[in-house]
């Protein structure tokens, strides 16, 4: 799989039509639920995939397959912000015997037609048999397109964004995510405890179409997808992050507290910690629409040595929480109150 996923689609047309439709659903309330059997396509608007009504393992489904590297068919009329959506899903890989290919399938949520943004997780069942430990810990998969895909968030916040589930390839897995806020579950086969908890969604938008994700080389197949609404959580975005703040890193390493002082011009974050790890240390970041990123270095309390602290997260009025890591001693969340 390559290194972004970049919607590289030229559905002009499509585009149009879509955005359309997300102005028009974006002004009314969603129904408190939505079923679609998918056992034809009247309900889907494909974008680089192409979708068809077939039987797969003795039930009728839609089965997706593109010739570019993935693709989307948006449920028409969907806009969901909280809730659950509940589906089965199930991966055939096309690539010859001895070429490795995991297979990619997947369930994107409040995406935005307009941009291509979307939040999503997916399927690697051929992952999760593998010999390689490392493998079989990326059998299911978070990511926030186009700007967080698997690789950043591996590379950034190793086996956070992703981990080990039993999967087979060529089975049907029931699949239901739960989103309440910033917050996301993601349940196999009716288990009650989640396969991944994603605490913080990276996405721009809280609120979009529900669409089904296909990947090349495989057929991607969908069947009974069911959204329940909830009503949303009281948050938004644009969350100024300037001002502050006191802070609280709960670690694998043990507690840690300071002050973080922030300015913010534009999408640029400058600022000073005082606390753990040293006093006015230079703090130094961005900002986009309430998200931020920011990096601090610092000594390490324990062993005197030189460290670089990284957080990222979401400011919410006057709270702030996200994760955090201390390069190569420590790995945890941190939460913030903005000082009156």
């Amino acid at each position: 799989m390559r290194s972004s996923l970049k919607l590289r689609f030229s559905a002009g047309i499509v585009l149009l039509l879509l955005s359309a439709t997300h102005a028009t659903h974006a002004q009314q309330a969603p129904p408190a639920s939505q079923s679609f059997a998918l056992t034809d396509t009247k309900d889907l608007t494909e974008q680089g995939v192409k979708a068809e009504a077939v039987e797969y393992k003795g039930r009728k489904a839609i089965r997706l397959t593109t010739q570019v590297e993935f693709g989307l068919a948006f449920l028409n009329g969907t806009q969901f912000r909280d809730g659950t959506i509940d589906v089965d899903i199930a991966t055939k890989i096309l690539t010859p015997p001895g070429v490795r290919m995991p297979g990619f399938t997947g369930i994107a949520f409040r995406a935005n037609p307009d941009t291509g943004h979307f939040e999503m997780f997916y399927l690697r069942p051929g992952n999760s048999h593998a010999e390689d430990q490392a493998m079989r810990n990326h059998s299911v998969q978070y990511t926030s397109e186009p700007n967080y895909g698997w690789e950043k968030l591996r590379r950034h916040w190793p086996f956070i964004y992703e981990s080990y589930t039993d999967l087979q390839l060529d089975e049907w897995v029931h699949v239901k995510i739960e989103v309440h806020g910033r917050l996301a579950s993601l349940y196999l086969n009716n288990s009650a405890s989640p396969s991944l908890i994603v605490d913080g969604l990276k996405g721009e938008d809280l609120q979009g179409p529900v669409a089904l994700w296909g990947y090349a080389s495989e057929e991607a197949y969908f069947s009974n997808l069911k959204i329940t609404n909830a009503t949303p959580e009281p948050i938004r975005n644009g969350g100024d992050a300037a001002g502050t703040w006191d802070m609280k890193f709960a670690t694998d390493a043990g507690v840690y507290a300071g002050t973080m002082k922030l300015v913010r011009e534009g999408s640029t974050l400058l600022g000073l910690w005082s606390g753990a790890f040293g006093p006015d240390q230079p703090v130094s970041g961005t900002w986009r629409d309430g998200y931020v990123e920011l990096t601090f270095s610092g000594t390490w309390p324990e062993q005197p040595g030189a460290v670089t602290v990284t957080l990222a997260g979401w400011v919410d009025e006057d709270n702030a929480k996200g994760r955090m890591k201390v390069e190569g001693r420590a790995d945890g969340r941190w939460t913030a109150i903005r000082k009156k």
